[in-house]
């Protein structure tokens, strides 16, 4: 009876230690999970100016019966222009852009017509374009389209005797222009890109002399670049949001 009275003694004070012992223990400390931070996204949104360089090539055959000097011309020339980026992949933006023309001069001399010459002078070439495209990491594929301008001047030749006569002919300097091409940033400011572009002017037609009466070609050409911009971006890098 004696052993059974101290067992039920010492069970009861270890119940009532159980509590308190319980108590003293330190509660486990919340933490929170982390955060997600998402990766940022290049920025294209803001102005950009830069150079490019390339080459020029005439889309059109010449005028019929003609020996025409199509060969290619380099280029080189500025742009300037503004982006903004939505959506957030997309990216819509207008350029300017004049190109200078080397090696400008281009003769052409009719076969069937001998001793008359049809010559350009082409200085250069501008335009206004939209463009729109879609971006992944710091890569932008676009399309572009808009005004076209040639700066040139030309005239048909003929020799009477030792003298040069010039004769009138249908011009036309503005037209249209469409093109593609990748750009890439390197840095969040600085980019390059390569392009396709072609242009059209519309054709040149003549009106005298007789024998050339109607006579016409389209003016047209195929152009390839290489540029380097630098932008002023607004904001800092895009960040996705989840």
């Amino acid at each position: 009876m004696k052993n059974f009275l101290m067992g039920t003694v010492a069970l009861i004070a270890l119940g009532a230690s159980v509590p308190a012992m319980a108590a003293d223990l330190a509660a486990r400390p919340y933490t929170k999970a982390p955060a997600y931070v998402a990766a940022p996204i290049y920025n294209w949104t803001g102005f950009y100016i830069g150079g490019h360089v390339g080459g020029a090539f005439n889309g059109s055959n010449g005028f019929g019966g003609t020996s025409d000097n199509s060969d290619g011309r380099f280029l080189g020339g500025l742009q300037i222009g503004a982006d903004y980026q939505f959506a957030p992949n997309w990216v819509v933006g207008i350029e300017g852009q004049y190109s200078w023309v080397g090696s400008n001069n281009t003769n052409v001399a009719f076969l069937t017509t001998p001793g008359v010459t049809y010559n350009l002078n082409q200085k250069g070439l501008g335009s206004v374009t939209g463009r729109i495209g879609y971006t992944w990491g710091p890569a932008l594929l676009y399309v572009k389209g808009g005004y076209a301008y040639s700066d040139y001047s030309e005239s048909l030749v003929t020799t009477a005797g030792s003298v040069p006569v010039a004769f009138a002919a249908g011009t036309k300097h503005d037209g249209y222009t469409v093109g593609a091409g990748l750009e890439y940033l390197f840095t969040q400011n600085w980019s390059g890109k390569v392009e396709y572009q072609y242009y059209d002017f519309g054709k040149t037609t003549f009106t005298t002399p007789v024998a050339l009466a109607g006579v016409s070609s389209r003016n047209d050409e195929h152009t390839v670049k290489a540029g380097l911009n630098y932008r002023f971006n607004w904001g800092g890098p895009v960040v996705a949001k989840y």
